[in-house]
């Protein structure tokens, strides 16, 4: 109990929650009806009430940068870039005044008109052109689309950073100030974002996307990085601007060159609302196909990143609008290692399910026995072994950290694919999806989506933070349920992934030195060895295209030996930082549950 009091005092936000989750061989029983009828989702969905909560934060913000200004030591001019082509000219002005209203006053906003037919913007550009000193517009005689407007309005900046804005959408006040505040602590960033949302005719706010950290297996399926997009004006003339011919996913494209171009600690998130989205009839905002000439230059860019970065690798559609990368891969050997202890019937089931609906077929099942006593489980080891299946005897007590490292140390196979008895194969792809990734050299542990036997997610992907040192990403939304923004369907970075079903080279594995038998003998070894990756330099990722059951920790009995408090204990002295603040989640979202709703207050919301 004492543990668990000083882990809320020092962690503790409005919506932390003091229950523990996270092995995948845990205490955790399989999710009953009554657990996933109490899963309901987070009250605090209203977005508006969430938005009339952060006005006092705002509010503050505001009178404290105005007081900080005169003393912060890099003020740079900030260009922002603003292509017109016949607009409505009420958002139009909408889009200009929100700049005119910026907090931070070193900036210049530079509009390139792409030959507006509406006679009514030329007029208004020229009267606000001639009304302030710092709005500069160039007027194009021929039209040549986002991207020539995009690189016209390029041309006439002179700031060391531009903010790209469209026009009809707003920018709040603050949002350059908070920028340069990014600037001052990370001044090497080249590329910053913001979290955005959308706002009608009427000036209602919804539908905001709180967004992860630099995510680059995300950014493959969908264009997070979007607005508020704040590059390095150096880096953007470097790689050639905006190119044509992209128009529709011409920042989606501009983001992926820009970020092939520098480290990934030069780019930065701002995890707060700086940008709306004008959401009208006729926008993209509305209905992505308004725009669907633009689905088609999304694949064009990402295609184009596979060739500039030699990636063998192809891409399908997901929906209407996402994209999955298939990574092509010369079929490496795979070590199937399978802990177990009886419980025979969920072995043979497990085992079946792999002989009969996987079409990989370079692989070798390896069952590490951890003292299994009955009869039936030893006839059944005996014909494994005689079909070719190899049984490796692991005695002593119970560690899932020394299980794995004995039978991964055993084995000579390029990939290990590490497979909870109580787990059973769905999609014959699943092995095949699991090597592709991991035989990446920049990917460490890659994790399948889990789902209940009652067709509920029992995981896909680990977040940090939430119920104390984290737990499984969307646990009990149903399978056809794609998630927060899409991100259950899609490909992407997490912080952990569940070692009930995870793949890695075994050379990472060797890297890293194994998993942790000594700290975290059984609860939080996947955590803590994908932690201990990501610090190598290995990146944790979900796939959704593996897919199977997991009826989970079904093979295991309560622990009731005080090992969880004592990895629990671990984890927060070793990852507190990581665990008070994931990457890849949102200090907006709650740490409540596992549905990505909203928090009732942000984490890390600073008025400075």
């Amino acid at each position: 109990m004492f543990l668990k009091s000083l882990i809320r005092k020092l962690f503790s936000t409005n919506d932390a929650s003091p229950v523990l989750n996270g092995s995948p061989l845990s205490t955790d029983s399989d999710c009953s009806d009554e657990d996933h009828k109490a899963a309901k989702p987070s009250a605090f969905r209203d977005y508006p009430a969430f938005c009339a909560e952060m006005e006092p934060l705002v509010e503050e913000y505001h009178r404290n940068f105005n007081i900080r200004l005169p003393k912060i030591p890099f003020t740079p001019l900030i260009s922002v870039i603003l292509p017109v082509y016949n607009p409505e000219i009420q958002w139009l002005r909408a889009a200009i005044e929100s700049v005119k209203n910026q907090l931070y006053s070193n900036w210049e906003l530079c509009i390139a008109d792409d030959a507006s037919t509406n006679a009514g913007v030329k007029l208004l550009l020229e009267q606000y052109q001639q009304d302030n000193p710092n709005i500069r517009v160039v007027f194009r005689s021929d039209n040549g689309h986002i991207s020539h407007a995009s690189n016209s309005a390029l041309e006439i900046a002179s700031g060391e950073y531009i903010a790209l804005l469209d026009h009809d959408d707003e920018i709040p006040p603050h949002a350059l100030a908070r920028v340069v505040d990014c600037l001052n602590e990370k001044p090497d960033a080249a590329l910053i974002y913001t979290d955005e949302d959308k706002i009608d005719e009427n000036g209602i706010r919804t539908q905001p996307h709180f967004k992860s950290d630099w995510n680059p297996d995300l950014l493959l399926g969908q264009n997070f990085i979007s607005h508020l997009g704040v590059y390095r004006l150096s880096q953007v003339r470097k790689v050639g601007g905006f190119r044509a011919g992209f128009e529709g996913a011409q920042d989606w494209d501009l983001a992926l060159r820009i970020s092939e171009t520098i480290e990934p600690e030069q780019i930065e998130h701002i995890p707060e609302v700086l940008y709306h989205w004008r959401s009208v009839s006729g926008s993209t905002a509305r209905d992505i196909d308004e725009k669907s000439y633009a689905h088609n230059a999304a694949k064009k860019a990402i295609e184009d990143h596979f060739k500039r970065n030699d990636i063998p690798a192809t891409l399908e559609p997901v929906d209407r609008y996402y994209w999955r990368p298939c990574y092509k891969h010369t079929s490496p050997t795979v070590a199937i290692v399978i802990p177990t202890r009886d419980r025979v019937e969920l072995l043979q089931e497990c085992i079946e399910n792999i002989l009969t609906k996987t079409n990989y077929r370079n692989y070798q099942i390896v069952v590490a026995d951890n003292d299994s006593v009955e009869e039936a489980t030893h006839n059944y080891f005996d014909t494994l072994e005689s079909s070719g299946t190899e049984v490796l005897k692991v005695p002593g007590k119970f560690n899932y950290s020394r299980i794995n490292n004995v039978a991964i140390h055993s084995r000579s196979e390029d990939v290990i694919c590490l497979l909870n008895n109580d787990t059973n194969v769905i999609n014959p792809e699943w092995l095949e999806e699991l090597v592709m990734q991991a035989v990446r050299t920049e990917i460490g542990p890659v994790g399948a989506k889990l789902l209940y036997p009652h067709e509920h997610v029992q995981h896909a992907g680990i977040v940090l933070g939430v119920g104390g040192v984290g737990s499984e990403a969307f646990k009990f939304i149903h399978k056809t349920d794609d998630g927060y923004i899409h991100r259950a369907f899609l490909i992407g970075n997490y912080s952990a992934v569940t070692g009930a079903c995870m793949t890695f080279r075994k050379s990472v594995w060797e890297d890293v030195g194994g998993f942790n038998e000594d700290d975290t003998p059984n609860a939080y070894s996947d955590v803590d060895f994908c932690l201990r990756c990501g610090e190598n330099g290995y990146r944790s990722l979900f796939t959704p295209y593996s897919l199977l059951y997991h009826n989970e920790s079904a093979s295991r009995g309560p622990d009731d030996s005080g090992e969880f408090e004592k990895a629990t204990k671990y984890m927060y002295l070793r990852w507190g930082d990581k665990i008070k603040r994931d990457p890849f989640y949102n200090s907006n979202l709650t740490l409540d549950r596992e549905d990505f709703t909203f928090a009732q207050v942000p984490r890390n919301y600073s008025t400075r």
